[in-house]
């Protein structure tokens, strides 16, 4: 039977970083607030060249550096980071497929906010597993949404934790190991208008006026509304996509091995695990790198690796949540390659 399977991943990160004590000055929060109740010490944030879509194509070179994948076997290129990247209205995906060289793909961008690499992995497999000349597929992208967030906004207080990198992912048909599995995706449109940029689009075009308000930044439009929504749904919507991903991949939440999991305040990540009866190290806490959008799971997946969290034969989930709002998981069955 045909599958797909992870050949290699990439990460990068840039190497200035915001502690918490920086967030701490610049919110007016106590320190341990930000340590304890946002959960993380410091996170990544962009230097001058650190840009969206070149973040994404320096962790595509490490991706395929690290698979020995020659570039030219690229038969798709899919951009998986932020639209918030080097220009408006440009295509990620071509970009990125000439930084790396990939002279023989084609490409396309794909977008579920922070979302979007789990989801990601559900359309390439089901792409490549119904199109004979899709053999070789690239996922990669950068995030920087942290230059959208205002320290003085209260309202946005659950993103201070944006941070700012890249990740690609190298999927090969019939590969032999890390084989892709069953996903799960749940949208609530409900929250479609909930956390945006005010200025910039259509409804309110960026002015100087615009500019001078600080309507550039990410700001949540009905804190109360939102707030009473997540409560009712999110944690669930957590659950039901991991059970459900495991569910149609033939597992259950006994045999995960490993999770990854988005950076989240300490006490949701903590419930998520307590919930699906897994131990902290069936996890990794990225309180030393905070929220690198759809960015987390691939350095989570990483991280487990190196640390020898994730062995061989493993079932691992990735699991992520976007504004919008959206929850997706996605189960890859980890080794044996040969």
């Amino acid at each position: 039977m045909e599958h797909i399977g992870i050949r290699s991943t990439g990460v990068y990160l840039p190497s200035n970083y915001m502690t918490s004590a920086d967030i701490a000055r610049e919110s007016g929060l106590p320190q341990e607030v930000v340590e304890n109740k946002l959960g993380f010490r410091r996170k990544p944030i962009p230097g001058p060249e650190d840009h969206t879509i070149e973040m994404g194509i320096r962790a595509a070179r490490r991706a395929l550096e690290k698979g020995e994948v020659d570039p030219a076997e690229i038969d798709l290129v899919i951009y998986v980071g932020e639209e918030y990247k080097e220009h408006p209205l440009q295509t990620g995906a071509i970009k990125l497929q000439g930084g790396v060289g990939a002279s023989r793909a084609w490409g396309f961008d794909i977008q579920m906010r922070c979302g979007t690499t789990v989801m990601a992995l559900k359309v390439a497999r089901d792409l490549m597993l119904a199109d004979e000349n899709l053999n070789t597929v690239l996922l990669a992208g950068g995030y920087r949404n942290g230059d959208l967030i205002d320290y003085k906004n209260p309202r946005v207080r659950f993103m201070y934790n944006l941070g700012a990198g890249g990740a690609a992912i190298v999927l090969q048909k019939n590969l032999g190991c890390n084989q892709v599995l069953g996903s799960r995706v749940i949208t609530d449109p409900s929250l479609a208008d909930a956390v945006g940029v005010t200025a910039g689009g259509t409804k309110v075009p960026l002015t100087p006026e615009a500019l001078a308000q600080g309507l550039y930044t990410l700001d949540v439009f009905d804190p109360q509304g939102m707030k009473e929504r997540l409560e009712e749904v999110s944690m669930p919507n957590f659950l039901r996509v991991i059970r459900d991903a495991l569910r149609e991949s033939g597992y259950s939440t006994q045999d995960i091995g490993y999770l990854c999991l988005l950076h989240m305040k300490r006490s949701a990540h903590n419930y998520v695990l307590s919930e699906l009866g897994l131990r902290p190290e069936q996890s990794i806490y990225l309180e030393d790198y905070g929220h690198i959008g759809q960015m987390d799971q691939v350095l989570s997946l990483e991280l487990g690796l190196k640390s020898g969290r994730i062995k061989e034969g493993d079932l691992v989930v990735m699991v992520s949540a976007g504004v919008g709002y959206a929850w997706a998981a996605t189960v890859i069955r980890w080794g044996p390659c040969q």
